[in-house]
């Protein structure tokens, strides 16, 4: 599946009908005066956040949308039909923006959310509203009102509990693989992940948390080299941090070093995301000798790291330990999810 997290759409609602001029006009019902009915309501343009919907590629090539017209009002003062409305269904997570003035509008963060985004035209009035003692059969009627466009921008922001990052191979799909559900693509080489993937981390009755699966950063991600910078958007959304670093083929100082890059990505996007919660974690420790692993804790240690984890996504080992530390962090935390940056 393409992931697209981001469109542009030209929405527009629909015009408000015409009121009709009508009279009377029955047989034995001389100078029956007017009888026109008021035109129906332009549709609105309605977006509803569905929590089925993972992406907006969708919407990628409808980039103009618009709303059903309201219908003429019709003779007995009968009101025309409302003009259909344009329902647009977005993934949970999704910030309108409006491209004219920059303005956020609002974001749908709950499944079967719904706002309306533009407004139908209000229909016209009758000619029997402008009737007067001095003027008995009148033929003014209200044209109804057009209906209003609006070009907005539509952002995905993947909404989880705890977000992973790592350079790519550092192991990430692999964990959310053994922990949840999910089953991302898994291979040897750099970039197997090119799209987020959630999973949903059960703790029997304890509950559950929800783990994105960030496609792999590289040192210039926030200056838009690699995939990274495509998502870091979406780490704005989560309450605690997973750094995985891989063991495999690294010495106990491009650790380090690879820990300092993350988060130096993390600063040059959202100086903010520099304070989040975060969880270091060596991962692939079947690679590599147990005092391999344990010099690249210590150098972590002696660089600021409270508490590196060493897991083995393959043979298990540590993970189950790692998600009940992740488990209680989260428990520590805000239950709301991060605002994002707006």
């Amino acid at each position: 599946m393409r992931f697209v997290d981001e469109v542009e759409l030209e929405v527009r609602s629909g015009r408000g009908g015409r009121g009709s001029p009508s009279f009377r006009r029955e047989k034995y019902v001389p100078n029956g005066g007017p009888d026109g009915g008021d035109g129906g309501k332009g549709g609105d343009v309605v977006l509803r956040a569905a929590a089925g919907l993972a992406t907006l590629l969708d919407l990628k090539h409808q980039t103009q949308l618009t709303a059903g017209n309201g219908a003429h009002g019709e003779y007995r003062q009968r009101t025309g039909a409302a003009g259909e409305d344009l329902l647009i269904r977005v993934p949970v997570g999704t910030i309108v923006t409006e491209v004219d003035t920059g303005n956020v509008l609002f974001e749908l963060t709950q499944d079967g959310e719904e706002r309306v985004l533009v407004a139908g035209g209000k229909g016209g009035l009758g000619n029997v509203h402008f009737k007067t003692s001095t003027n008995r059969a009148p033929r003014q009627t209200g044209p109804g009102e057009p209906g209003r466009a609006m070009r907005v921008r539509l952002e995905l922001r993947l909404m989880a509990d705890v977000g992973l990052l790592g350079f790519p191979n550092a192991g990430k799909s692999t964990l959310v693989s053994v922990v949840s559900a999910a089953r991302p693509r898994i291979a040897d080489y750099p970039f197997t992940t090119l799209v987020p993937h959630l999973g949903v981390v059960s703790r029997g009755d304890e509950g559950s948390f929800v783990v994105a699966d960030i496609p792999g950063l590289i040192e210039g991600a926030a200056e838009g080299k690699g995939l990274g910078h495509q998502f870091l958007r979406h780490v704005e959304r989560t309450r605690l941090l997973l750094h995985l670093i891989s063991l495999a083929d690294e010495s106990d100082g491009d650790v380090v070093h690879r820990w300092r890059v993350l988060r130096d990505e993390l600063r040059r996007y959202d100086t903010a995301l520099t304070d989040r919660p975060e969880v270091v974690v060596l991962s692939k420790a079947d690679a590599v000798e147990p005092e391999v692993a344990q010099a690249a804790s210590d150098a972590l240690v002696a660089a600021g790291v409270a508490r590196p984890w060493i897991i083995s996504a393959v043979t298990g080992a540590g993970v189950e330990s790692l998600v009940g530390h992740v488990w209680t962090r989260l428990r520590e935390e805000p239950s709301a999810l991060a605002a994002p940056r707006l």
